[in-house]
């Protein structure tokens, strides 16, 4: 939000830098995230004079220029090459002297220096309106009043305007503080704690009153609880035209483009007292009446920007007698707003219910000042004064009649909100005892108004524009941000908690699967759990839980499966030249169920392009299903999880792989994605995917029960085996039936080579078996050794037919 401090100033006399009032504002809670310079006109006219033409003759080189001599305030006139067609001797003009720097349209500048023109002297540029940034008319130049003198400054002659303009990042919940008078109230109540007593300057309205009673407009609210107040008055006879330097300064400092006086004093007013207002062309309105009523659906509506929307029911209409003029709170009408041909108005001031116009606003992707003010409530006892500030203002502007007296129907008028204040409750929740005398004060100057005091605490009324202020604990930060957060100590001693949690508590587990997955090279994301419900569809997804108030189509959905957001992020690192990736992420998936719904815990994995970058010192090495495999026993080793079985079950959207269960619980399933899939999201390169049921992980975690062994002090003995084998035996029942015969010494089998092809025959192949062997109470003989290898030769022979290659 932006505010001029030029304009704050009209509400409190303050002579501060800008600098020193962003840094109060900042500790009042108005977050001032920077401070800029605002010229009405770019460069402020600056080395800009006002020129005397003394004299004017034809160019002896050049039939379309002219030598002017020009007095512009120095103790000899100077000589100026002009094209223009209109100038003349005895003109006032405005020159820019040698050093002045002028700014295009487009932003573009350039610098006046001292030149020849077709072989003469030119000390400067008399110059056009759209030269000087004041226009965008370039017939001729400037022509200025008779009566200014040689060498007046210009920035004088036209009012050039320097401000200071603060952006403050405004939180939602302030809607008090959304307009400049918002702002100086509470940097009034800053600057009393800093005891400087300043007056509060409120926009007077005493000049309103009704001229005669020639336009009356009805006015019909059927639905009081979207609209609980609703105030209009019509103005006749007026004049639609340019607005005034002043107002055009004001709304252009922060950073809004002038229309016209009527329509500028409606969005003057709403940034200076934080109302939003609309004024209708009266001669529009149909039937003499305003409605204010919802429409059935699929209404059609024509707003202002010309697009036609689709009216969902429960959007709140303001209607004439024949068709609707304008969306309640947020935009108009393109039918109905005010032109240079209108000469009368009915001016609306109204107070909507925050959640419908917040509705509305979503549903139709509109976010105007209007709306975001609305939304997040204004002040209903400001409806009518700010309705009053506007007429008077359209009337010394705009001229015209006030024709009609307010309507203001106000059917259940709000009551008071009224809080008790414990002082027990304020220092405990601060940490420290605050003078009462200094809480009173500070109540007094944010307008809380004390209504009974006790030794206990104080009984208070929150006024109407502090919509945000519900709760006693709302209260002490009211407190708390006046008397200044830097003011409270800090304790020198830090106190803290200590909780135990469980060794299998989620969130350790996590990490520590984090810290395993990061040491294998991958990245943690972290993605949005919403995603289109046609992508939903596409995963066959089942029955996806929809949103009630999407923010778009793209977000409409709960997310079915983690594919979708996975596969976005590898979309978006590869569209930037990121082919080899490695992501995990922690998230839920959620599904509609008959009698409810069902969320999920998930770790998914994925992998895309090579293992490692090129590099001189290691292959690359692409990712493959076995890389894939690798990572997921790794993943479940680390957690202890052992003694899976394997199953080939897999969804849809694998087109190869494999999963880990235990009993009917499927623990994780992994391989590689389906090409149909990996192609809807425009990815070109194979994606291997894992999913981990992060709740059958959770349940499957031993409780709290630790083991150990101590390391053994005798070495392990290694031998290797090369079995010729049927093709159908797997390696797990070879893993199986040796840890079987031998189930004491024999520590470990791995697999390091397998062969088919030539010398061996059809239907066998070659496994290449290494064998660790350990005892852990005496060192291993080769007798021993040679013992136990010719028992599992014999074993193989006798299980699967083997012979030894």
């Amino acid at each position: 939000m932006k505010i001029s401090y030029n304009w704050l100033k009209q509400f409190l006399k303050l002579d501060w830098e800008a600098d020193r009032t962003a840094e109060l504002l900042t500790n009042l809670g108005l977050e001032v995230e920077g401070v800029t310079s605002f010229e009405s006109v770019k460069g402020g006219l600056k080395g800009v004079v006002v020129g005397h033409v003394l004299g004017c003759e034809k160019h002896p080189n050049a039939d379309r220029l002219k030598l002017a001599m020009v007095d512009i305030g120095q103790n000899v006139p100077v000589q100026i090459v002009c094209g223009a067609p209109n100038v003349e001797t005895g003109q006032k003009v405005a020159v820019a002297t040698i050093g002045t720097t002028l700014y295009s349209q487009e932003g573009e500048l350039w610098q006046i220096k001292k030149g020849k023109i077709r072989g003469e002297e030119s000390h400067g540029m008399i110059c056009a309106e759209d030269e000087l940034g004041l226009g965008t008319n370039h017939d001729g130049i400037m022509v200025l009043s008779e009566v200014l003198t040689p060498g007046t400054p210009c920035s004088k002659v036209f009012e050039v305007e320097h401000d200071e303009v603060f952006e403050i990042g405004l939180t939602p919940n302030r809607s008090d503080a959304m307009s400049h008078y918002g702002v100086a109230r509470d940097l009034k109540a800053g600057l009393e704690r800093l005891e400087l007593k300043k007056e509060l300057i409120t926009p007077s309205t005493s000049n309103f009153s009704i001229d005669n009673r020639s336009l009356k407009i009805g006015v019909d609210v059927e639905n009081s609880e979207l609209a609980p107040r609703y105030c209009g008055v019509t103005i006749n006879n007026i004049l639609v035209q340019e607005s005034p330097t002043w107002l055009k300064n004001r709304l252009k400092a922060i950073g809004l483009t002038p229309k016209n006086n009527v329509v500028d004093v409606t969005n003057y007013v709403l940034h200076e007292l934080g109302q939003p207002l609309h004024a209708f062309d009266a001669a529009k309105i149909k039937g003499g009446k305003i409605e204010v009523k919802t429409l059935p659906k699929g209404s059609k509506f024509v707003t202002l920007d010309g697009e036609e929307r689709e009216l969902h029911e429960e959007d709140l209409m303001i209607c004439d007698a024949e068709k609707p003029m304008c969306i309640a709170g947020v935009f108009g009408g393109i039918h109905s707003g005010v032109t240079e041909d209108t000469t009368s108005i009915f001016l609306e001031s109204a107070y909507f219910d925050p959640i419908s116009i917040r509705k509305t606003a979503k549903r139709h992707g509109l976010n105007t000042d209007a709306s975001f003010r609305f939304e997040r409530g204004v002040d209903i006892d400001f409806t009518e004064y700010a309705l009053k500030r506007a007429a008077v203002l359209i009337k010394e502007i705009a001229g015209g009649d006030i024709s009609s007296a307010v309507v203001d129907l106000y059917p259940n008028k709000k009551k008071d909100h009224q809080v008790f204040l414990s002082f027990k409750k304020i220092d405990n929740l601060i940490g420290e005892e605050i003078p009462r005398d200094t809480i009173k004060s500070i109540l007094a100057s944010l307008e809380i108004k004390v209504s009974n005091v006790t030794e206990a605490g104080l009984g208070l009324t929150i006024p109407s524009y502090r919509t945000d202020v519900e709760r006693e604990v709302d209260v002490i930060e009211e407190i708390l941000r006046v008397y200044g957060y830097n003011n409270i100590d800090s304790k020198e001693k830090l106190t803290s908690s200590i909780i135990k949690t469980s060794k299998y508590d989620n969130h350790r587990l996590q990490n520590i699967v984090a810290d395993t997955l990061i040491s294998l090279g991958f990245y943690e994301i972290m993605t949005n759990s919403l995603m289109p419900a046609e992508t939903a569809e596409f995963l066959k997804a089942e029955k996806p839980v929809s949103m009630l108030n999407p923010l778009s189509s793209d977000l409409s959905v709960l997310r079915t499966t983690m594919i979708h957001s996975g596969l976005q992020a590898i979309a978006y690192n590869s569209n930037r030249q990121k082919q080899n990736l490695k992501f995990f992420e922690f998230g839920k998936t959620y599904r509609k169920k008959v009698d409810g719904h069902d969320e999920k815990q998930h770790l998914a994995l994925y992998t895309v392009g090579n293992r490692f970058d090129n590099t001189w010192t290691q292959p690359m090495g692409k990712t493959d299903f076995y890389y894939l495999k690798g990572i997921v026993k790794a993943v479940l080793d680390r957690l202890g999880l052992t003694s899976l079985e394997v199953n080939t079950e897999i969804g849809e959207n694998l087109v190869e792989g494999l999963s880990y269960v235990h009993g009917k619980l499927k623990v994780v399933e992994f391989g590689i994605l389906n090409k149909t899939v990996v192609t809807h999201f425009h990815i070109k390169q194979e994606v291997l995917h894992a999913d981990f049921n992060w709740d059958a992980i959770l349940q499957l975690m031993p409780k709290e029960k630790v083991s150990f062994k101590s390391i053994p002090k005798f070495p392990e003995v290694k031998r290797d085996l090369a079995l010729l084998i049927d093709e159908q035996t797997q390696f797990k029942d070879i893993h199986a039936t040796a840890l079987k015969t031998e189930k004491s010494l024999l520590k470990e089998i791995s697999l390091f080579d397998v062969y088919t092809g030539k010398n061996i025959p059809k239907g066998k192949k070659s496994y290449a078996l290494s064998f660790t062997l350990l005892d852990e109470k005496k060192t291993l003989t080769d007798k021993h050794i040679d013992k136990i290898m010719g028992k599992l030769q014999e074993t193989f022979k006798r299980e699967f037919g083997a012979e030894i290659r």
